[in-house]
């Protein structure tokens, strides 16, 4: 039963429609085509796969290809980033203009005494100053805050230490497990998508490129300013012992290899003259 009901099946689909053109004046066929089931669907498979691969051929070789996760350029996000920057500081100094004028508007309506301007600059701050004035609670808060952080190091020693570099995300995800140095636990869990890219977070060059019993796939990256990431965890390792990485370049995808594992996860690592530190103090995850 199962072969004919095979050789049926063969049969219909293998089966051919005449497909025909008359003329309806003279009732001449114009054109005729013979065409089965079979033909059409290999001819819609042959459209789909010319419409994929023209589609592939245009994000691989034009600059929609850094719209992807884990493509962009390195170079396009430090300009990124550059820009931000740029941005940022042009926001300022319209600012301080803004304050300029409207501090002159004051001075020439009598609001503000020509003889309590020093400079032309303190113009720029003078409003901040006198629009609103401290109420003495915030005094009060303030004055707690800067005594409870007058011998706190460890954003004075974060900011100095990392001046000039640039972080990057090592993968999207969401942090599942945080740096904890009273439980031994030297770095972030970020919970991701089996086989998203892990990008370096730093530019420097890879110092270790090995799988493990416990960790499973690891890659580490000398940075400068003495810093070194982990990556650990990782389903496959996209760099060598030896080559140089750009920071925000691919070197690794996200896994759930090694003993030491809950889940596809990336532990990530930062270390600074041999002591670990906490990736959240330099990285927005």
């Amino acid at each position: 039963m199962k072969k004919k009901r095979r050789k049926a099946f063969w049969k219909d689909i293998k089966f051919k429609y005449k497909l025909t053109i008359i003329n309806e004046n003279t009732l001449e066929e114009v054109v005729g085509i013979r065409v089965s089931k079979l033909n059409g669907i290999s001819v819609l498979l042959s459209v789909l796969t010319i419409l994929f691969l023209f589609a592939a051929i245009i994000i691989a070789f034009t600059p929609l290809r850094n719209y992807l996760p884990g493509y962009m350029n390195s170079e396009i996000r430090a300009q990124v980033v550059e820009n931000a920057l740029r941005v940022d500081s042009l926001q300022q100094l319209v600012d301080q203009q803004n304050l300029y004028i409207m501090n002159i508007q004051d001075i020439f309506l009598g609001k503000i005494k020509t003889d309590t301007i020093q400079s032309m600059d303190s113009l720029t701050i003078l409003r901040k100053d006198t629009l609103m004035e401290r109420t003495q609670r915030e005094a009060e808060f303030r004055k707690q805050y800067e005594e409870a952080e007058m011998y706190n190091l460890t954003n004075i020693t974060a900011t100095t230490e990392a001046d000039g570099l640039i972080f990057y995300r090592p993968t999207r995800g969401m942090i599942s497990s945080p740096f904890d140095a009273d439980t031994q636990h030297y770095g972030t869990d970020i919970a991701a998508n089996p086989g998203e890219s892990v990008l370096a977070t730093l530019d420097g060059t890879v110092i270790l490129s090995t799988y493990t019993a416990e960790t499973g796939y690891v890659i580490e990256v000398q940075h400068n300013q003495e810093f070194i990431s982990v990556y650990k965890h990782c389903g496959s390792l996209l760099k060598k012992t030896g080559e140089t990485v750009k920071g925000g370049e691919a070197i690794a995808l996200v896994g759930n290899t090694g003993q030491l594992t809950t889940g596809p996860h990336l532990h990530f690592e930062l270390w600074h003259k041999g002591r670990a530190v906490n990736p959240e103090l330099f990285i927005v995850f």
